[in-house]
């Protein structure tokens, strides 16, 4: 996948807890039912490729993550989710 500095991107982050928030996807509860393992999707912004197979992604509040660019976990954004989600991203 070619991300360039300014393409948006999806980042699916794994979480686990006792409350699943209401955009959590894939609920699963853990054996004895007291946690649940759910996805939640993170729409950053990329604001640097570096050489060594890294991006530098920003969330709209600022804070900043470094990924790995060939990452399962994250895919390019298309048109329909940058619409759908716009409020999201920025």
């Amino acid at each position: 996948m070619r991300i360039r500095p300014g393409d948006f991107v999806v980042f699916s982050k794994s979480k686990t807890s006792s409350h699943p928030s209401p955009r959590a996807k894939a609920i699963q509860p853990t054996q004895h039912g007291e946690f649940y393992s759910y996805i939640i999707e993170k729409f950053w912004k990329v604001v640097q490729v570096i050489d060594d197979g890294t991006i530098e992604v920003e969330t709209r509040r600022g804070k900043r993550h470094r990924l790995d660019k060939n990452t399962p976990m994250m895919r390019r954004a298309g048109l329909m989710h940058q619409l759908i989600y716009r409020d999201r991203f920025f």
